[in-house]
């Protein structure tokens, strides 16, 4: 199949799709296990119990093999990934694989440096669910797998999406390509997100806590792509609003946390 947009779809709060797959997310409260970046630890926390999840960051390698079994979801972020974390992450994505647990890889910085890209590519094997990432971060996995080569974050998300397109299909992971407009596509259509605010990447753990919720609308949606897009669109209005409401960075992180909480309750 030859990449094209003539199926993309647009996706924006308030639509009805997303409106009820809150509803579902916050009757279940699915149990989100995280293995991610030390830096976001607290902020995914919180970002995940505002949405109505429960959060477990379970990162013990004795531990995670037996509690993805009893999660409803996986989390993987390579982004402050050290030996340990490395032993953790492929025994809980091997388990995840194992059991059909659904989860998202957050590939941070691969392509950039050979000990982190190698252990992404080991997870990449055990069949994620959906791989979110930037556009470099994209477009390096994509060369993994046999198309081009990564490039610097500077590339736009709309440049990236051959890319994507291709490693879903690849891959048979959902792909869900951040940047100023979101791309999620299955190798077959595509949905693109827009809004957010450029503040966003101002506060660290924006990005990493957007495949939380990922993960965290996995369980409770028909379909990885919809799940994907969903946390993607919810995020982009939240952004906007809590940017609204805020002074600055800080404020901004209160806020967005605040707006999670409620958004859909109106």
């Amino acid at each position: 199949m030859t990449f094209s947009t003539q199926n993309t779809e647009s996706f924006a709060w308030p639509q009805p799709e997303l409106r009820e797959g809150l509803e579902r997310l916050r009757r279940k409260a699915p149990l989100v296990h995280c293995i991610t970046n030390a830096v976001v630890t607290n902020f995914t926390a919180n970002v995940l119990l505002a949405v109505g999840a429960s959060p477990a960051m379970v990162v013990t390698v004795e531990e995670v093999e037996e509690f993805v079994r009893i999660a409803d979801a996986l989390l993987v972020n390579v982004g402050t990934i050290t030996s340990s974390d490395a032993d953790a992450m492929l025994r809980a994505a091997e388990a995840a694989d194992l059991n059909g647990t659904p989860w998202v890889l957050d590939p941070v910085a691969a392509g950039v440096l050979a000990y982190r890209t190698a252990i992404i590519e080991r997870l990449v094997r055990l069949r994620p669910t959906v791989i979110r990432g930037n556009a470099s971060e994209i477009l390096a996995l994509n060369g993994l797998n046999g198309g081009g080569k990564g490039v610097d974050s500077t590339i736009s998300s709309a440049d990236a999406l051959p890319a994507a397109f291709e490693l879903a299909r690849s891959t048979k992971a959902v792909v869900a390509l951040s940047g100023k407009v979101d791309y999620i596509t299955d190798g077959e259509q595509v949905i693109s997100v827009g809004g957010g605010h450029e503040i966003m990447t101002k506060v660290t753990g924006m990005g990493c806590t957007l495949g939380a919720l990922m993960a965290a609308f996995l369980p409770v949606t028909d379909s990885p792509l919809r799940a994907a897009a969903s946390a993607s669109a919810i995020y982009a209005s939240v952004g906007e609003h809590a940017e609204g409401n805020s002074r600055g960075p800080g404020s901004f992180a209160v806020e967005f946390l605040d707006r999670l909480s409620t958004i859909g309750m109106e």
